[in-house]
């Protein structure tokens, strides 16, 4: 009975740190670098999951589009909801909004990545 239990919280505790989430910030990192670090995650988990709080909910709209109208990823979900964070010197929650938005990877997304990679080889050796 405690090896089931046991069980479970490591289950708990591997659900809670998803390795294909990426929690963007729209002060830390420019916005390519997410949409980059998103083709990655895809290609090594097949979907990625971008979360944002307050000002950065743009940052991962735009991500998710760009992504989207290159033809690389398709919308499987999009969730949105509000966090109390406290606030830095009072201590006082402040209310966040949330978004969470999970993108799969389109059929051809293997076929574009690979010309997208041929292309920047290209570029290359002209230069």
């Amino acid at each position: 009975m405690e090896e089931l239990a046991e069980g479970v919280s490591n289950l708990n505790l591997v659900d809670s740190q998803k390795k294909n989430r990426i929690q963007v910030s729209n002060t830390k990192k420019p916005l390519f670098f997410y949409v980059n670090l998103s083709k990655r995650y895809m290609q090594q988990y097949n979907e990625v999951e971008l979360s944002a709080l307050g000002m950065a909910i743009s940052t991962v709209v735009s991500i998710a589009e760009i992504l989207k109208n290159n033809g690389l990823a398709t919308e499987k979900k999009i969730m949105t909801s509000t966090v109390d964070v406290k606030e830095d010197m009072r201590g006082r929650p402040v209310q966040k909004a949330k978004i969470e938005i999970v993108l799969g990877k389109t059929v051809n997304f293997d076929e574009l990545m690979l010309a997208g990679q041929k292309d920047g080889n290209n570029i290359q050796e002209q230069s």
